[in-house]
């Protein structure tokens, strides 16, 4: 983003001639440095090319709001197809970072990147910047989504940080089903029972506010639970016997224990409703 306007330059074909007053024109312009936590317009919308972007605050309507960025390496521009492979990437592994509280996200909100051109990279743009967006990339977000550790308190970053842990375990399940993988579903079952037991020592470690003490419990009971069918699932010697266990160590998933602990601490109650082959992802290129 802070790259922005060095495209627009270079297609007026004057980039070589205006590029040191350009360098120097651009230090401290808020529209062209955009950082975490910032909310801005791009005269566009977050479709197609990028020119220029106008900071604004998060209160009122806006076209994007950036929750991270990534820095990429120097060498020869990669490409559109690469560079979109990693924003996917990373930004998506990002996202949780900056909005914690995943069942608060709005189901209207997607992830868009505004990514280098290969103009823009000959000098010097190497920013992926991570963007939520709304599902409609001509309509507006209203109100920040920032939810981390700069506007939660501790008991909530400590409970969301183990939910997330949890929530990325369970997304790296194989994508061959038992029947053709079982050793890799066997292995990542032993991936879930591990996290599973990092989570529940982190539960039990910290000291919870009395109206949480008692649902965090029944909380760690169900994780317990869990984590005892995954550690048969692990060691399932047919398929069969792999989805009998994996099905009952879901049921414990974002229960009725869980919206109970979430209520206690503040945290949203409703559980994200999941669309199954969602591609997810847009993308903005710089």
């Amino acid at each position: 983003v802070g790259i922005a306007l060095w495209t627009a330059v270079l297609a007026t074909g004057a980039a070589s001639d205006a590029w040191e007053g350009l360098k120097d024109s651009t230090q401290g312009n808020e529209s062209l440095s955009l950082e975490k936590g910032d909310c801005f317009d791009a005269p566009d919308g977050l479709e197609g090319d990028t020119y220029d972007v106008d900071r604004v605050p998060c209160e009122g309507r806006h076209d994007g709001e950036v929750f991270a960025s990534v820095t990429l390496p120097g060498g020869a521009f990669p490409g559109d197809s690469e560079i979109t492979d990693i924003a996917d990437e990373k930004c998506y592994a990002l996202q949780d970072q900056y909005a914690m509280d995943t069942w608060a996200m709005p189901a209207d909100v997607d992830v868009y990147y505004l990514m280098p051109s290969r103009d823009s990279w000959r000098y010097g743009d190497r920013v992926i910047t991570c963007v939520f967006g709304h599902t409609d990339a001509k309509a507006k977000l209203t109100g920040s989504l920032r939810g981390d550790r700069t506007t939660l308190d501790t008991d909530q970053v400590v409970f969301l940080s183990t939910a997330n842990a949890l929530d990325t375990a369970l997304y790296e399940e194989p994508e061959d089903t038992a029947e053709d993988d079982l050793a890799a579903h066997r292995a990542w079952a032993a991936q879930v029972h591990d996290v599973l037991g990092e989570n529940i020592e982190a539960l039990r470690g910290h000291s919870w506010p009395s109206d949480a003490r008692g649902p965090v419990a029944a909380l760690v009971e169900d994780l317990e639970k869990a984590r005892a069918q995954w550690a048969k699932a692990s060691e399932a010697t047919d398929a069969d016997t792999y989805y009998a266990h994996y099905d009952k160590a879901y049921t414990y998933v974002d229960g009725p224990a869980t919206v109970t602990a979430r209520k206690a601490l503040g945290l949203a109650t409703t559980p994200p409703a999941y669309e199954e082959d969602d591609s997810g992802s847009s993308e903005a290129e710089v």
